[in-house]
């Protein structure tokens, strides 16, 4: 008689494990994945911009290539700490940039900056990625360009249908712009100067900027936009 009632006991004992096992996978298999997000990579570039009394003001350009189980829309913040200096900033999915190059999606900010706009630090930083259901990673980046830009910041000059640039980077190109200020064509300049109409720029371009750059430093300069009207 005992041993029968251990045996039944046994029995509903491994039944109870079995239904909890079977309703924890299946509550998995329904919910979104419990897995942690990823930074597979990332990198961070300087780019000046014109700034009050001819002293360009620094911005950070900060993207990541990210990972998660459930896609880039479940991703909900994005961080990037200087912990030596105590400093934070937060991007959220509202706020970031989103592109896709070559099948990749990217994240990020062409906007990190100090509140004063002092020249921001170099050293490492450290970015925290967290998705929706509040998991999260970090990966470390390091920044270790110049303290003092190593060219002049660059101009742009715009007279009676033709341009003339001066520029010490390596690299240049103009930035078109339409109406409404959007991005509408990208092109590399091989001449210091010559004529508007010979750039064959699309017909909705109204502005354009100089966009300067030092693969090197990992640096780039950007000037405000010209009217060609």
């Amino acid at each position: 008689m005992n041993y029968n009632y251990n045996e039944n006991m046994k029995r509903a004992y491994f039944r109870i494990i079995g239904l909890f096992m079977a309703i924890c996978l299946l509550s998995g298999f329904f919910s979104c994945s419990r897995e942690e997000p990823e930074i597979v990579f990332g990198f961070i570039e300087l780019v000046y911009y014109s700034g009050r009394d001819n002293n360009p003001e620094e911005r950070y350009s900060f993207f990541i290539i990210p990972e998660d189980d459930d896609g880039v829309d479940n991703l909900s913040e994005l961080y990037l700490y200087h912990d030596r200096e105590g400093l934070r900033w937060l991007i959220t999915s509202d706020d970031w940039i989103t592109y896709e190059e070559g099948g990749v999606n990217w994240i990020g900010s062409r906007s990190i900056a100090m509140f004063d706009d002092s020249p921001l630090p170099r050293g490492q930083y450290r970015a925290v990625l967290v998705n929706r259901g509040g998991e999260s990673t970090e990966r470390r980046f390091t920044f270790d360009g110049p303290v003092t830009p190593p060219h002049p910041f660059p101009t742009l000059t715009i007279s009676e249908g033709n341009y003339q640039i001066d520029s010490q980077y390596p690299l240049n190109h103009f930035v078109g712009y339409d109406l409404q200020g959007r991005v509408i064509q990208t092109l590399t300049i091989a001449e210091n100067e010559g004529s508007i109409r010979n750039l064959r720029l699309q017909s909705s371009v109204r502005s354009i900027a100089l966009w300067a750059e030092d693969p090197i430093y990992h640096i780039s300069a950007f000037t405000e936009a010209e009217s060609l009207r």
